[in-house]
């Protein structure tokens, strides 16, 4: 058992090292950026993928406003659940997060789609038209990178073939991204109050 135990934390802590650090610098720039322009931030993924970027939207939606005053608009667009069902059930399940990113973005606003294989369709799909509104978007995948590291501007890819890791290491990502965002902001909103 000890050995299953060291063996799965040495594996993500490789996986950590591997993680590109200018990846995860213009993710954390472009939602920085967001934030002081009042853009959106809007996220999504499928089960495990669902739940990290639900927690996030939670982090990023509360903590960045109660600490600096000013909110990063956030939204996951897999929580609205008779929503999803609602698309699901009346088109189709690759269709619950495009007609949702349709509705919500606009230019300047950051998208982060979320999965672990790189290949979910309605994440794909949601990625699609984000594109075409004038956001920034960005894939977070594992497997290799999937179609999502190529339909992304900008890809985050874990290299291994375990969901587990792959969901751990996306989740370690965003909340180093998280961090980052509410540290950078709390700065400045300090020497803003400081200025007036």
């Amino acid at each position: 058992m000890s050995d299953l135990i060291t063996g799965y934390i040495g594996t993500v802590q490789r996986l950590l090292s591997e993680i590109r650090v200018e990846g995860v610098e213009r993710l954390i720039e472009a939602l920085l950026t967001a934030w002081h322009d009042g853009k959106k931030v809007l996220l999504f993924g499928n089960g495990g993928s669902h739940s990290t970027v639900s927690h996030m939207a939670c982090d990023f939606q509360k903590n960045v406003h109660l600490e600096t005053g000013k909110p990063l608009r956030t939204l996951c667009l897999g929580d609205p659940v008779p929503l999803v069902m609602a698309w699901a059930n009346d088109t189709q399940w690759s269709n619950i997060f495009a007609p949702q990113v349709e509705t919500w973005a606009e230019p300047g606003d950051v998208v982060i789609g979320v999965s672990g294989s790189g290949n979910s369709e309605n994440v794909l799909n949601g990625i699609q038209v984000a594109r075409t509104k004038g956001t920034k978007t960005f894939g977070l995948c594992g497997f290799g990178g999937g179609k999502l590291a190529e339909v992304a501007e900008f890809a985050l890819v874990t290299h291994s073939h375990s969901m587990q890791h792959v969901e751990d290491i996306h989740s370690i990502t965003l909340h180093i991204a998280f961090v980052a965002v509410l540290e950078r902001a709390k700065l400045e909103s300090a020497a803003k109050n400081l200025v007036e």
